[in-house]
């Protein structure tokens, strides 16, 4: 169920039912598939538990305070699909990609929340590093969103 949430097609074809009702959670008889769906299941749940360690993406570059003043998302030039989450005037992580920036559950953005609840606030080292994973979690959570759907496509698409 947990990597069927997580399919891209799904969430557009039953968007309009997960507004007002319980999720419908369509079945397989397809062994090969449901183990495929698991498998990915079981890694979504391993990187949002946090019990997977994923390779920062991104660099905290400028020493300073840590200050969490403003918190603002700018795309670099040269990357489309890359930006910069500043946090102050001088401070910025660099490297966030926009699929893990835009990312939302439950109808907040992830990577914005994390920084705006700390507003104020000076990160420790080790919140600058927490930080650094959630974003690379989300990233990772994107690149297993399209493997699910190319996982279903592999056995015949939808419906299941």
């Amino acid at each position: 169920m947990y990597t069927l949430f997580y399919s891209p097609t799904y969430r557009r074809r039953y968007a309009p039912f997960l507004k007002i009702d319980f999720p419908r959670v369509p079945l397989t008889s397809n062994l090969a598939l449901f183990r495929a769906l698991c498998s990915l299941g079981d890694t979504l749940v391993g990187l949002h538990l946090m019990e997977q360690h994923v390779h920062p993406i991104t660099v905290f570059p400028v020493p300073g305070m840590n200050n969490v003043v403003d918190v603002c998302y700018k795309k670099q030039d040269q990357d489309e699909d890359e930006g910069q989450v500043w946090i102050n005037a001088t401070q910025y992580f660099d490297g966030v990609t926009w699929e893990a920036w835009n990312f939302s559950i439950g109808g907040y953005q992830i990577c914005k929340k994390w920084l705006k609840d700390r507003k104020d606030h000076k990160l420790s080292g080790d919140e600058v590093a927490h930080y650094q994973q959630i974003v690379a979690i989300l990233a990772e959570t994107s690149n297993v969103m399209h493997e699910i759907d190319a996982v279903i496509e592999k056995y015949g698409g939808w419906p299941l």
